[in-house]
Parts: structure tokens; C-alpha cells; sequence
């Protein structure tokens, strides 16, 4: 049987994570609490993905998508025709339903609550996931200076959780001169040891030589300070320049008519600012 293929405009091709683009309204909010302190905030995605992305297209230039498919059958199946399940064994599935999922979600909250406080570096860099900014809100300049400063101060980090879109997540709560960052954390099960990889348990003493070309090569290398230059995506750089090139040059160009939003850029930085110099202004009207 010949699976019929289907085109869709407006669902992306690719199975991935979307990130979301920072925009005049912010991604969460919610309130950082421990003991008897609370302060109100707003979260901003610190990161987005590459701005240069290919879509799959048909023959005719139309955007494709990717579905369900079932390849004893060769039939296409709807969302509504889908069911989840979990594989206990090889080829053996225990289904779950919707109602059970919303039985074991967490408890809906508007809260970060700030579990513990560590040493800034006990926490490995295996653990990070992805980078968030934090702003105050609601009249919450002062208290959240005050803690930007004491974390600064004291290099500490703090460890909490908070529940958004019906899942929990695990972050770490930074400072970073003065502005508040968060991190999303893996948990402890989706880490990997060295042993794991295949790398050996006992290390050898390298020659007194080979260590000292080593230490060269690294010195040679060493800047006081990183330049984000050195940061850059070169592939992603010339991706751009050659599509840019060949749309000047009106080659290999396809045009649909799907109606997109315009995207809408936000200085992250500038939000912050705007958002502790009128919240402070206020605060000292109100003293």
C-alpha cells in the first residue's frame, strides 16, 4: 500500500524542542521564596537557538511536516489516533492515559523555592541545562537587589525548583554582578560517569617532558579575558551569507504564501534596567 503523503504549512519539520524568542511579556513569572522572604519575578529565556535553520521542502516549495505514521499498516495516523506507552521490555508496552499523567503532574505553583544554598563551584557543569534571566517585578527591585548582592557577595548559588507548563523543573539561582540568572538543571539520573564512557579508572603519570610541552602549548594559548568573538557559529555565519548571496542573485528561489507574525526583538538588558530603575523609583516613593 502507498503511503499517502500530506503537506502542512504551519507545523515545523523538525522534532525538536522549540526555543522560545524573548518578547515585551515575559516567558514565567512567579515569586523566589525561602524562609519568610519573597520576591516576585519574571523569567526571560538567556538563550535561543541558531538564527540561521533549513526547512525540508516539497518539490514545489511548499514547507513539509512530519507525522505519524504506522509501518505495519502504512497508514498515517491523527493525534487523536495516538495513544502513549512506555516500554517495559522489548517490543512490550504499558499504556498510559491522559487522566493518569494529570493524577502524577505536580502541583501547580507560581513559586521558585530556594531549597538549599551552595558553594557557586560544587555544582558540576554537566548539570546545566539551559540559561534564563531573571527581572523583578511588581514593586520588587529592592529585595531583589539585596539578594543579587548577598549571593554576589558570598558566591553562593541556590538550588530550587518550580513548576512550569505542568512539569517541574530543577534550576540553580545565580548572580551575576548584580542581576539574577537562572539554570535549568538535569537530574542526577541523566548524568553520565567517566567509567560509563569507557574512560579508565586509574591515570598514569605522564613524562615530566610530555607535561611541559603540554603547559607551552596552554600558555601560548592563554588570554586574560574571553572575546565573544571567539564564541561565534562560522557555519551558521556563512549558511546565512550564502542564502542572503543566492536571494540577491534571485537563484534557486521558492515562494509560498503562508502569513507569518513578524518576530519581535527585545533587549534583554534594557528590560532590566527599565524594570529596577522604575520599580527602585517606586519603591522610594512609597518609603
Amino acid at each position: 500500500m502507498e503511503r499517502k503523503r500530506k503537506l502542512r504549512k504551519s507545523v515545523p519539520d523538525e522534532d525538536r524542542e522549540q526555543e522560545h524568542e524573548p518578547s515585551a511579556r515575559p516567558f514565567w513569572s512567579g515569586t523566589i521564596t525561602f524562609g519568610l522572604v519573597s520576591i516576585p519575578v519574571n523569567l526571560y529565556p538567556a538563550n535561543r537557538e541558531s538564527r540561521v535553520s533549513l526547512r525540508m521542502l516539497g518539490s514545489g516549495g511548499e514547507p513539509l511536516s512530519r507525522e505519524y505514521y504506522a509501518p505495519d499498516t502504512a497508514e498515517d495516523l491523527e493525534s487523536m489516533e495516538t495513544i502513549r506507552g512506555y516500554e517495559v521490555r522489548k517490543g512490550k508496552y504499558v499504556t498510559i492515559t491522559d487522566e493518569e499523567l494529570e493524577r502524577l503532574a505536580p502541583e501547580k505553583s507560581r513559586d521558585i523555592d530556594l531549597r538549599v544554598f551552595v558553594k557557586r563551584d560544587e555544582i558540576p557543569q554537566l548539570y546545566f541545562k539551559r540559561a534564563y534571566f531573571l527581572t523583578p517585578a511588581d514593586k520588587s527591585a529592592k529585595a531583589y537587589r539585596l539578594l543579587a548582592e548577598t549571593m554576589d557577595r558570598t558566591r553562593r548559588a541556590g538550588i530550587a525548583t518550580f513548576v512550569m507548563r505542568g512539569k517541574e523543573y530543577l534550576v540553580a539561582i545565580f548572580s551575576d554582578r548584580g542581576i539574577l540568572r537562572a539554570n535549568t538543571l538535569r537530574f542526577s539520573d541523566e548524568i553520565r560517569t567517566p567509567r560509563g564512557v569507557g574512560l579508565p579508572e586509574k591515570r598514569e603519570e605522564p613524562p615530566k617532558r610530555i607535561v611541559r610541552q603540554f603547559e607551552t602549548a596552554i600558555a601560548r594559548l592563554t588570554r586574560k579575558t574571553l572575546d565573544p568573538k571567539e564564541l561565534r557559529d562560522e557555519y551558521s555565519e556563512a549558511l546565512l551569507k550564502l542564502a542572503e548571496k543566492k536571494h540577491a542573485r534571485h537563484k534557486d528561489v521558492v515562494e509560498t504564501h503562508a502569513e507569518g507574525r513578524p518576530e519581535k526583538v527585545v533587549d534583554l538588558m534594557e528590560v532590566l534596567k527599565r524594570s529596577l530603575g522604575q520599580n527602585g523609583k517606586k519603591t522610594k516613593r512609597s518609603a
